[in-house]
């Protein structure tokens, strides 16, 4: 006799793909995060009704097993059908698209709206949605012709059937938004009366109740003395973590995180991964010495540290304060009280993220880092002073214009001129119009300056207070009327001038040290962004660059900036 050939993951979609499956059906379990003792939230339970529903309603399930999504047809996971990703994206053809949280959800939805499975049985609504954004989903496949079947419901095509379940959807939303506030509004109250209602850190123990807290009998008289060592003065942190590992003080055992395939897994116990405790290092002591929880305190809703009445104090308030004035009496920032004289510091960005590259030396070679932020689509996060100085050096050489270029803005000024010309004739006429109006105004309350005082359409003051307004007006249009061609011809000028200046810069550049590299740099640009391979800029006002680098003296031996004033 032949072996069943074992088919692999690649055959099945593509069975699947090939429409093999489109008369067929899936099942879908999801047990709840909000109700973990409830017997309808069991996976095990999920399972045995909707298979004896899809027996008695003859609804043939397709047997598929897929690693990561189905066995047999069945789809289970572990996940809150409340929660749903807020990010919303609607492009230019009025598509809009949102992430699905559910992986497994999200994936049947998926085959299904392609027509690959004919539909879905499931228990009741709340097990395939309890947030809107999924249920619109489901009413837009359902409408689509997707068969979805629920147990515990039968909804007709009916508007009464349309009714039902949109009560079943209210409903489910509602009773998870009820939960969410009923455990809120506990876990404040709570702390409010001085209840621990989180993890109590290492040296207590967690069995389960907020509040009770006891101490670690093995942990809790070590961290005890370790406060006391570092209150002589005399102990660092390396000594403290030191004495406790002599001592075999280690962390709590805790578990890793599951992997995507372990979460994926709807057989996979938590117990399956063991508890692992490790030696305890400076960052560890650090924590422990600056918690006020081992004080008999608890963090309030409001992030504030009370009286706790869930555990009792390790530590007296007054060692834990001289522990925190010798712990800051050592303490060494970080941060430099005085910034390292580096070139190039806070001028240069990511171009994505606008976040600032730092500069930092490394084997006697300078770097920049840019810690971007985590959607950040920048892949150079670090680069050397060469590197950058040589982009610069290429944004530089393009700055100046060619004898080729400034004989073509020569020529083509006569015609921007004419342009400019007939826009200023333009707003010539309205400022024409403008004044005349302003003058007849003028004309007209010097002629009845009588009448309009006794009228009581002005007071005296009003109407001095009116001719200077007009007066102020017409006057301006007048200084504005005085702007001509001339200031165009002196604009290329400057920026003719300014180009040859630059031109001049840059073989000096190529020479220049570091420090003088930067004064250039930052004589002539406010900002530069840089993005993988290409460095942009924003060049600093053209008066401002003009006048600076008409400053920059340069000898054969350093470049001087001279600062005037």
């Amino acid at each position: 006799m032949k072996k069943a050939s074992v088919k692999t993951e690649k055959d099945l979609i593509e069975e699947i793909l090939s429409g093999k499956y489109r008369d067929f059906y899936l099942i879908y379990n999801r047990k709840s995060t909000d109700e973990a003792d409830n017997q309808k939230n069991s996976i095990s339970y999920q399972k045995a009704e909707n298979s004896r529903y899809a027996v008695r309603e003859r609804l043939p399930i397709a047997q598929i097993t897929l690693k990561g999504f189905s066995t047999n047809g069945i789809i289970s996971e572990k996940h809150s059908g409340f929660k749903e990703d807020f990010d919303v994206m609607i492009n230019d053809e009025g598509l809009v698209q949102y992430r699905i949280d559910r992986p497994k959800f999200q994936k049947m939805l998926q085959f299904a709206s392609q027509g690959y499975f004919k539909g879905v049985v499931c228990l009741c609504w709340d097990r395939i949605s309890r947030n809107k954004g999924d249920d619109t989903v489901i009413r837009k496949l359902m409408r689509k012709g997707v068969d979805f079947r629920f147990v515990y419901a039968n909804y007709d095509k009916t508007s009464s059937g349309a009714l039902h379940m949109d009560i079943d959807g209210m409903f489910s939303q509602h009773h998870s938004r009820v939960t969410s506030e009923k455990v809120t509004l506990t876990t404040r109250n709570n702390r409010e009366k001085g209840i621990c209602t989180y993890r109590a850190p290492i040296g207590y123990l967690n069995e389960g109740k907020m509040d009770h807290k006891p101490f670690d009998p093995m942990r809790a008289p070590i961290i005890k003395r370790m406060f006391e060592l570092y209150d002589t003065g005399d102990w660092s942190l390396a000594d403290i973590a030191r004495y406790a590992n002599e001592q075999g003080f280690t962390t709590v055992p805790m578990r890793r995180r599951r992997t995507k395939e372990e979460m994926l897994d709807e057989d996979f116990e938590m117990e399956e991964i063991p508890q692992v405790s490790r030696p305890v290092t400076e960052n560890h002591i650090s924590r422990i010495l600056t918690n006020p929880f081992y004080t008999g305190k608890v963090l309030n809703s409001e992030g504030r540290y009370i009286p706790s009445i869930s555990h009792e104090a390790l530590v007296d308030e007054e060692v834990f304060n001289r522990v925190q004035a010798v712990l800051k009496k050592k303490q060494t920032s970080i941060h430099y009280t005085e910034k390292l004289d580096q070139p190039l510091r806070g001028i240069v960005r990511c171009a994505h993220c606008e976040r600032v590259y730092t500069p930092y030396t490394k084997k006697g070679i300078q770097y920049y880092n840019s810690r971007c932020t985590k959607d950040c689509q920048n892949t150079l996060k670090n680069i050397n002073f060469t590197f950058l100085a040589e982009k610069i050096e290429g944004l530089l050489s393009g700055l100046y214009f060619t004898d080729e270029e400034i004989g073509q803005m020569d020529a083509r000024i006569g015609t921007d001129v004419a342009l400019l010309e007939e826009k200023r004739q333009k707003e010539l006429d309205q400022m024409e119009r403008k004044k005349r109006k302003i003058r007849e105004d003028l004309a007209y309350i010097r002629s009845n300056k009588l009448t309009l005082l006794k009228t009581g359409v002005y007071t005296p003051e009003g109407l001095i207070e009116e001719e200077d307004k007009l007066n102020a007006e017409l006057a301006d249009l007048q200084s504005k009327e005085q702007v001509s061609d001339v200031a165009m011809h002196e604009t290329m000028k400057d920026v003719q001038k300014l180009s040859e200046l630059v031109k001049e810069v840059v073989p000096y550049y190529s020479f220049a040290k570091p420090h003088e590299k930067e004064a250039i740099v930052r004589i002539i640009f406010s900002e530069l962004y840089l993005s993988e391979n290409t460095l942009k800029y924003k060049c600093k006002t053209l008066s401002s660059v003009s006048k600076a680098v008409c400053n920059l003296c340069v000898t054969p031996r350093r470049i001087e900036l001279r600062f005037a004033g």
